[in-house]
């Protein structure tokens, strides 16, 4: 799972002061002072590595001590890294919070992350605290990285086609019943409808029947409360202060893994055997024969479902915005569901899914435009090299994918929604790293392929029960004041489809 740090400490502050009804004044004291802190530590840490032979990135000044261009990045963060590219080149440095980041921008720079090891540039430095306090100890980046690679493999060896092609059925059942509550028309909350239909057809899929049984709409506040752990606060500031936002993460914590403790003991003592997730997870050993225990396998799920939910639910929502602004394209699709499928539109199958090919171009051209992760980050262990340029240890070495799918000398009309460029060969001029939505090499995203299945099963069946037009012509702008980039304010017009 990646994430971004793109709002520092003066977001951080402002969310504070919304946020938090007790203790104020020691909370941003101690937001200020982690922030000298972290200055402090990153500039001995700069000066103890700086070799005076050595040729570093280009380094991006600022007047604003500690903060940097905290307060420039997080207002426009997409406009910051462009005009620094246009400026600087495909590599440069600047400080933010008084941590120096290094961005590689392109896709030749880019490799250096995409190929490198975890021992040179490191993922558990850059996403532990956030992920931990949410997914629980001794999973993902709590855990030595061959440890996490055996757990992925885990995960793998129950990511497979024959679970897909069950999986599409479930998902869209899942569908029809859940829109069955928009009625015949209207305007709703496209983005918080989808987060909810993600996790309930991902919990179908990933988590068992016993597990899915449970779900209601208590449950889903926990989640709620639980993915509020990913926010610029956790990323800032210590677990243990007594933020409103870290209490409910906690608590939601505590109660979902005791409702999945109940799933994993109902499955153990039933004795049953089930082909699903649940079951390769009771069933998974580690290389040394020890087995999961129930609190690995919990905290496991829980990372399979949050880690993808972020994701899938902001794309599929800025999908249906880019097919709400162009009518003919959605009635494009919705043609070739009948071209593909038959007239009737029977149910969906996992062959008939691959041969979607349009909808898939639109789900990789959104994508290309609106990747919900922004920025990839490492913490480089040793000094490495990129362009040329030595990259200094202690450096969090980025890349942003929403750059590199829209840098000006790589890709045509890069600023149109276009699915038929991906028609083409290679549409970003043969360039690897150009395109990386879930990442690339040794760090690519295991969950792709279900995000594909998923998110392509979704949209086929709304588009066999409704139409949709932007709700008085607005097309959302992009939510910058969250950790993953959400549409803002996005509803969408909707009516059901004659048949």
């Amino acid at each position: 799972m990646s994430m971004h740090l793109y709002e520092l400490s003066s977001r951080l502050l402002v969310d504070t002061v919304d946020k938090v009804n007790e203790n104020l004044t020691s909370v941003v004291l101690a937001a200020s002072l982690i922030t000298l802190i972290l200055g402090y530590v990153s500039k001995q840490r700069l000066g103890q590595s700086c070799d005076k032979d050595a040729k570093y990135p280009p380094y991006i000044p600022s007047s604003v001590p500690f903060l940097g261009h905290a307060i420039a990045f997080g207002k426009s963060p997409i406009e910051f890294l462009e005009n620094a590219y246009k400026k600087y080149g495909p590599v440069f440095s600047f400080t933010m919070a008084g941590s120096t980041f290094t961005y590689l921008l392109g896709s030749d720079a880019a490799a250096l992350m995409f190929n490198s090891k975890n021992d040179d540039l490191n993922a558990e430095d850059v996403y532990s605290r956030l992920t931990t306090p949410v997914f629980g100890k001794g999973v993902a980046y709590d855990v030595p990285n061959p440890i996490f690679l055996e757990q992925k493999k885990m995960f793998k060896t129950g990511l497979n086609i024959a679970r897909f092609r069950e999986h599409v059925n479930i998902i869209e059942a899942e569908t029809i019943e859940y829109f069955k509550r928009w009625g015949d028309s209207g305007e709703r909350n496209l983005f918080e409808a989808l987060s909810e239909l993600i996790i309930l057809t991902a919990s179908s899929c990933l988590h068992g029947k016993e597990i899915r049984s449970m779900l209601d709409e208590r449950v889903a506040q926990l989640y709620a409360d639980l993915d509020g752990g990913f926010s610029h606060a956790a990323w800032l500031l210590p677990g243990w202060l007594p933020l409103p936002s870290f209490r409910k993460r906690d608590r939601a914590h505590i109660e979902i893994k005791n409702i999945f403790f109940k799933g994993i003991r109902k499955r153990r003592q039933s004795g049953e055997k089930v082909d699903d997730m649940l079951q390769t997870l009771i069933d998974a050993t580690y290389k040394d024969g020890r087995a999961l225990n129930d609190d690995e396998i919990a905290g496991m799920l829980i990372g399979l479902l949050l880690a993808g939910q972020h994701t899938s639910s902001t794309t599929s929502a800025w999908m249906g915005f880019f097919l709400a602004r162009d009518k003919a394209l959605q009635d494009c699709c919705y043609a070739e569901q009948k071209a593909v499928c038959g007239d009737r539109l029977p149910p969906l199958d996992l062959d008939q899914l691959k041969d979607l090919g349009l909808l898939e171009r639109c789900l990789k051209e959104t994508l290309r435009l609106r990747p919900p992760i922004m920025t990839m980050m490492r913490m480089a262990r040793s000094p490495q090299t990129a362009a040329g340029f030595t990259i200094p240890v202690g450096h969090q070495v980025c890349v942003s994918p929403t750059v590199n799918h829209r840098l000006y000398d790589t890709w045509d009309e890069r600023m149109e929604f276009k699915p038929d460029r991906y028609l083409e060969e290679n549409p970003a001029a043969g360039e690897k790293f150009a395109y990386v939505p879930f990442g690339a090499g040794r760090h690519r995203c295991i969950g792709e392929n279900f995000a594909y299945v998923q998110i392509k099963t979704i949209w086929s069946t709304m588009l066999r029960l409704y139409e949709f037009d932007l709700a008085d012509g607005y097309f959302p702008t992009i939510n910058y004041t969250t950790m993953i980039h959400t549409p803002h304010k996005p509803i969408i017009r909707y009516k059901k489809r004659l048949p």
